[in-house]
């Protein structure tokens, strides 16, 4: 039987728009700095920021899997960089970070609607390498299984990610479908875990990496069609 049964989402890229909302709480971190130590922040900027948060979790790769963590790491050696060498406003800053991170996340239109129509028939989960928890994000009690790679220090593309989500939604590779933003962790993860992928892509870039999902959509609605279609061949084949 090769009847889809549950559907794995990633978060950021697919259900939200990760990187306005990452700038946004970046610059609600800058503006708290301004305030607070207006004498420091002149060469202080985002993309600063962001390549500092690159550089740690770099450095802390196979040692720190907890994202919260690395973001603390982060934003101590970006004050210090400033000149300032204050672990507790380094605290402050990540406490208020993650507020906006989390507070002021956008859902792209299609998610509730298609969480609405899926949920009565599909066992749906979150399978993602970030840490958006489902609670904070305004979808608290919409999945019936969520894994995190910090949780299990592995990261899609490994496949044992996908396993793990499978074990949780109780149900074989073949009744397994995921769907994500990434040609390399969702579409290849999902392949290799001999999972059907959907490659969710919202602005149509053009596919140059050889990277092939089973489906390609630019809008989650799509997903409906992608399940009657493969009842229907799964009937046909009964």
């Amino acid at each position: 039987m090769n009847k889809i049964t549950s559907i794995s989402f990633d978060a950021d890229g697919t259900l939200w728009d990760f990187t306005r909302v990452m700038r946004h709480s970046l610059d609600c971190v800058l503006t708290e700095l301004r305030r607070l130590a207006p004498a420091h922040i002149n060469p202080l900027t985002i993309e600063t920021m962001i390549a500092i948060r690159n550089q740690v979790a770099e450095e802390l790769k196979g040692k720190v899997t907890n994202l919260e963590e690395i973001r603390l790491a982060a934003f101590k050696r970006t004050l210090q960089q400033i000149g300032i060498f204050d672990d507790a406003l380094a605290t402050h800053l990540n406490d208020l970070y993650l507020q906006h991170r989390f507070e002021d996340i956008d859902l792209y239109d299609d998610v509730l609607p298609v969480l609405n129509a899926l949920q009565d028939n599909y066992t749906l989960g979150l399978l993602s390498n970030g840490n958006s928890y489902p609670e904070k994000c305004g979808l608290k009690n919409r999945f019936q299984f969520v894994v995190f790679s910090q949780d299990h220090s592995i990261e899609k593309p490994d496949p044992k990610i996908f396993k793990i989500a499978m074990s949780q939604a109780e149900c074989s590779p073949r009744e397994f479908l995921h769907v994500g933003d990434s040609l390399q962790s969702d579409v290849v993860g999902a392949n290799k875990a001999g999972i059907r992928s959907v490659w969710l892509n919202r602005t149509e870039r053009e596919n140059d990496s050889g990277i092939q999902a089973d489906f390609e959509i630019k809008s989650l609605t799509e997903l409906m069609g992608i399940c009657r279609q493969e009842e229907i061949s799964d009937a046909e084949n009964l």
